[in-house]
């Protein structure tokens, strides 16, 4: 059973470093490159990044991944990625781990993925957590995939929330309830880790760049399950169907006040979305819908007066969230 994984090549971060403050030659580079002077900053990294800088090696690997004041280079781009990275260079890390894995070295980015995602970085958290799903290059581990896809969410990868809502076709309410613990866990952690980096910062803040074009790399279809890309129409498959041994209660109406709803997750199995409602639904102080979608019975909480009250709600539920329309 696997998930696609979406938006690859984006996930990529576009950030030049700034320098130590004693490597006046690195710092000024950074000037360059934000006057878009991009030989003069390649010029000035490069010496430093030879002589072992892992700010100016950075530097240098993100200026061949795109293409500024050098040709592109992908293979220069990662081994610049390399050694700064092997220096504990955080955001090399994240890009190295990223590039291995987008040029399909996934059991190489592994090791690199892990050390990314135990800074609670979002772009290798959704990274990780897909190759756990899919069992790539690691055992399958649907608790901790979902975690790091949801902390990978909640921190507002947009990739994240659409892989997110195919594993919840899939996962059972209660590796989902595991999952949303380990996902509180990590943030806790996180937190910590993150105050004590403020209390002793090491690097000056990195200079935003654009953000590169979107892939999308296709997994193949879980057995017994379909996932169709936007733009294509589900395929049908065969699969098991248990039958109800108890009426099929009608759907449940709007609640009075709002037209405002929240959607807690989507499920092909109906027993899990009211397995779910069951333990979060009072949470919400909505009325729940098991909203239809082909297959997938979608779990909802109606409503809610106002687009603010739905976002109230789905903090309250906690659980992965979101609101969906008017």
């Amino acid at each position: 059973m696997r998930v696609a994984y979406l938006g690859a090549a984006a996930l990529l971060a576009m950030t030049v470093a700034g320098a130590m403050p004693a490597l006046a030659d690195v710092k000024a580079g950074v000037d360059a490159w934000s006057r878009g002077d991009y030989d003069k900053a390649v010029a000035e990294w490069r010496g430093p990044a030879i002589a072992g800088d892992a700010d100016a090696q950075f530097n240098m690997g993100q200026a061949y991944k795109l293409g500024r004041g050098v040709a592109t280079d992908q293979a220069q781009a990662i081994e610049w990625f390399r050694r700064a990275a092997a220096q504990g260079h955080a955001q090399a890390e994240d890009n190295y781990a990223l590039m291995l894995f987008q040029e399909g070295r996934k059991a190489d980015a592994v090791p690199w993925l892990e050390k990314s995602v135990a800074r609670d970085e979002k772009r290798t958290e959704l990274v990780l957590g897909t190759m756990l799903f899919n069992g790539d290059a690691v055992k399958k581990d649907w608790v901790r995939a979902y975690a790091l896809v949801s902390r990978s969410s909640r921190q507002g990868l947009a990739q994240a929330s659409q892989t997110l809502a195919q594993m919840d076709q899939y996962i059972s309410a209660e590796q989902r309830q595991k999952g949303t613990e380990l996902a509180s866990k990590i943030e806790s952690e996180g937190h910590t880790r993150r105050l004590a980096a403020a209390t002793n910062p090491s690097r000056t803040a990195p200079l935003e760049l654009p953000a590169a074009s979107p892939t999308r790399a296709m997994a193949k279809a879980p057995p017994g399950a379909s996932y169709s890309p936007p733009g294509r129409a589900p395929e049908k498959v065969a699969h098991a169907v248990v039958k109800e041994t108890k009426p099929k209660p009608k759907e449940p109406v709007a609640a009075a006040g709002g037209n405002w709803r929240i959607q807690l997750g989507a499920f092909r199995d109906e027993a899990n979305a009211r397995a779910l409602w069951g333990k979060v639904g009072g949470k919400t102080g909505g009325r729940v819908a098991y909203a239809k979608a082909g297959e997938v019975t979608r779990l909802q909480a109606t409503g809610f007066a106002s687009h603010a009250a739905a976002q109230a709600a789905c903090s309250k539920a906690g659980v992965p969230c979101v609101v969906v329309a008017q």
